[in-house]
């Protein structure tokens, strides 16, 4: 296959420069790409050129990326396993967050926000992206085409302004206590600007979003999903080249930066200074809340950026070196970026539960729930706690009710439910 890909790219490149093959064979893969690049881009036909090679190199190429059996298996196992957590994670947390009125609090409304935009990410893009990639294949029509590729940067931009939003917001609560007050209608006003940057962002997705099915020498067709730029495709659009950069550079490195930034300001705070004279209890609690608060949204921008940083350069270095995209593991790699990118979706509710103590309650008690271990301590514990109900249209207003057992009596289930409550109160800046 790929020799008789290698005779095509020659062959067809005569297309385009008018030369004798004899000639052009006696330029390597690169050397020839990089004239084929130069000549297009000098040309005054260029997009007709350029459909033109197009139409002529697929006819000497199989079905691109046709991955085995097994590997598809591999792959969907991987993609299932990352796409259920990150589901029901999210789920769970935007749940805790709105369903009990001890924790609406500001900074648990951006978590709902960020839950949102991850939720969306999985179900809405992550799922059909993966059938395409796994079958080389988009059967799901130019409108879902351009609704994909639309929903992918907007809930990009969405989760990285909302950390920033985070950052800041922390930031002042630290730095400027004093001037630190953001009200509820301020937040919702903040949430909803972050969807409109992220919209305008992805506005090119809904004007050049496109499908295109091209006929291969085996006989299958193959339909894509991907933009047409005013001056080409994907790796031939300089527009689109620059639009990667500003997204790029939008999206995740100046972001980046800024967030850096506030937590080192912040961690000097916390870490680095000394108060003058002896700090009381309540002054020690405060500090130590604060600096669990911190600490777990370090992690949460530092996997953040671990994950997205692969995706985001992937395709500015493929466009530097077009040859990459001919080689037939590149599918693999990509597969690679692209799920420790969607599994960021999956990683932040697993942090919540593990560095913070509210949300580790009410996740508990789901389990409980589910595994019927209602007489457990901890769940006596989040009802005695949680006085306030939540009421919705399915969930009928009552107050929460309990009768003490008196087999709760025992010394070890009132270690237990101490050991909680010492938990509980040492939390008291709520996440």
């Amino acid at each position: 296959m790929d020799n008789l890909f290698s005779y095509g790219l020659y062959n067809c490149s005569t297309i385009i420069l008018r030369r004798d093959i004899t000639i052009l064979l006696m330029l390597n893969r690169s050397e020839l790409l990089n004239i084929l690049q130069n000549a297009l881009d000098s040309s005054t036909e260029r997009q007709v050129l350029h459909d033109a090679f197009l139409d002529c190199l697929f006819n000497y190429q199989e079905r691109p990326f046709d991955l085995s059996w097994w590997q598809k298996l591999f792959w969907s196992l991987i993609f299932a396993a990352m796409l259920l957590v990150a589901t029901g994670g999210n789920i769970i947390v935007i749940w805790i967050v709105l369903a009990h009125q001890r924790m609406r609090t500001v900074t648990n409304y951006f978590l709902v926000n960020l839950s949102v935009a991850d939720l969306m990410m999985s179900l809405l893009n992550c799922v059909f992206n993966f059938i395409f990639l796994l079958n080389s294949d988009w059967p799901f029509g130019v409108v879902y085409c351009t609704i994909n590729n639309f929903v992918a940067h907007v809930t990009v931009s969405s989760s990285v302004l909302t950390l920033v939003t985070i950052s800041f917001d922390r930031y002042m609560a630290i730095m400027r206590p004093l001037k630190h007050h953001m009200s509820r209608k301020k937040t919702v006003m903040i949430v909803f600007l972050i969807w409109v940057i992220s919209s305008i962002l992805a506005v090119p997705c809904l004007l050049y979003s496109t499908t295109e099915s091209r006929r291969y020498s085996n006989g299958t067709t193959r339909i894509s999903c991907y933009l047409v730029w005013p001056d080409g495709t994907y790796m031939h659009s300089r527009i689109e080249y620059f639009y990667n950069i500003v997204f790029l550079s939008v999206t995740y490195l100046v972001p980046m930066a800024l967030m850096a930034i506030c937590y080192t300001l912040m961690g000097r705070k916390l870490w680095g200074s000394k108060s003058i004279g002896e700090l009381t209890y309540y002054q020690k609690k405060s500090i130590k809340s604060k600096r669990k608060v911190v600490k777990m949204f370090i992690i949460v921008v530092v996997i953040f950026a671990i994950c997205w940083l692969p995706y985001q350069g992937f395709f500015i270095f493929v466009y530097h070196h077009k040859h990459l995209a001919e080689n037939s593991n590149i599918q693999h790699v990509y597969l690679s970026f692209y799920w420790l990118a969607m599994s960021n979706a999956m990683v932040n509710p697993i942090i919540y539960y593990w560095m913070n103590n509210r949300f580790r309650l009410y996740f508990q008690l789901i389990i409980c729930k589910r595994t019927n271990c209602d007489d457990s301590p901890m769940h006596d514990f989040v009802k005695r706690t949680d006085v306030i109900p939540y009421n919705s249209g399915r969930l009928k207003s009552a107050s929460i009710r309990w009768k003490r057992n008196m087999a709760k009596t025992q010394m070890q289930n009132i270690r237990m439910r101490s050991i909680c409550i010492n938990d509980h109160k040492q939390d008291t800046t709520t996440v």
